[in-house]
This record gives structure tokens, sequence and C-alpha cells, in this order.
């Protein structure tokens, strides 16, 4: 019996004929998979939302220009309003899921605090929501042609503008996805 291949680390990429509205051209940082299914973050779909708007609203003062002006990320549609911070490093915050030696995705309001005072980590993104997937589902989607997968680079993740990090993330495998056909094969 053959062993699952999870995806942890890893982004997904939709592929051009997905469709949904939630994931169409869309970059998924996949924090956790596992038998009991998967979560991850959008990272190229930025909100009309700032980080200090999102801080202003938490109460949270800033006089930080850089963090002030960084978008939030819509991050899926699942619990749009609650907030996850993907970043590197790993550091040492109330809720942090461990991804990576590297890299951790925190959703307590002390690494907020910590962004804004200016101590936070060197490099990270701020998402509204996850996106998540039950038992198998997700390996369902990758049989159906709907994702194409890569290893995560932290480079496309806190470097590449978010416009270019759907073809940045094809990239990485050769792939230009304009090229490829809508229709579904398997030999």
């Amino acid at each position: 019996m053959l062993e699952p291949t999870y995806l942890t680390h890893q982004f997904l990429i939709a592929m051009p004929a997905l469709a949904d509205p939630n994931f169409f051209q869309t970059v998924i940082y996949i924090s956790e998979h596992n038998a009991g299914g998967a979560l991850g973050l959008v990272i190229n779909r930025r909100l009309g939302l700032t980080m200090g708007e999102l801080l202003e609203h938490l109460q949270i003062v800033t006089d930080q220009s850089v963090i002030t002006a960084s978008p939030i990320y819509h991050g899926g549609p699942v619990q749009p309003e609650q907030g996850f911070v993907l970043h590197s490093p790993l550091g040492q915050w109330g809720a942090t899921l461990r991804v990576t030696d590297q890299i951790g995705i925190t959703t307590s309001r002390d690494i907020l605090q910590a962004l804004a005072d200016g101590t936070g980590p060197e490099q990270w993104l701020v998402a509204l929501g996850y996106a998540g997937w039950g038992p198998g589902q997700l390996e369902r989607e990758m049989l159906e042609n709907a994702w194409l997968s890569v290893p995560a680079d932290p480079n496309l993740l806190f470097h590449i503008p978010s416009e270019q990090r759907w073809r940045a993330a094809a990239d990485l495998l050769g792939i230009d996805l304009m090229l490829l056909s809508t229709d579904a094969g398997h030999a």
C-alpha cells in the first residue's frame, strides 16, 4: 500500500480552469495537511484593507508607516473574521502553528502588537480567513486537475508582489499557465 503524500509547506497553484471565485488564479500556502484534511492561506488576493486599518480596529497603536501601509490578504472563505499572521522566523507567540523550522502561522494578538511596536518577525503576511479541506477532499481535487503543487519558496511568499505570485509559483515548476489545456486527462 502506498503511503499518502501530504502537501504541508507546499504551494497550491490554481489551474486556469478552476472557476470557483474563491480560488480563481490563486496561490495557497499549505500550512497543514494530514489524514484529517488540509489548511492553507491564499497569499495573492489582497483585500481592500491595510494593516493600519486593522490595527486601528483592534485599538493597537503604531507609528511604523511600513506596517500601516501593508495590505491584508483574503486568506480563504472559511472564518473570514479570523486573522492569521504567516511569518518567519518562528518567534515565541501565544498561538503559533509551526509549519517548518523557520515558518509559522500565529493567531494571537501579541504578534500584531509586536509588529506595531517594530519588534515582530522580519517577514510576515496577514490574512483574514483560510482555505480548508476535509479528509481526502484536497487529494480528490488534485486528481481532478484543479491544482498544481510545488515546494514553497519563502522568497515568493514574502518578497514577490502579490499580483505576480500565481505565475511566479508556476515558474517554479517551469510551467506557463496560459499554455495549459483546460481539459483533464489521466493515463
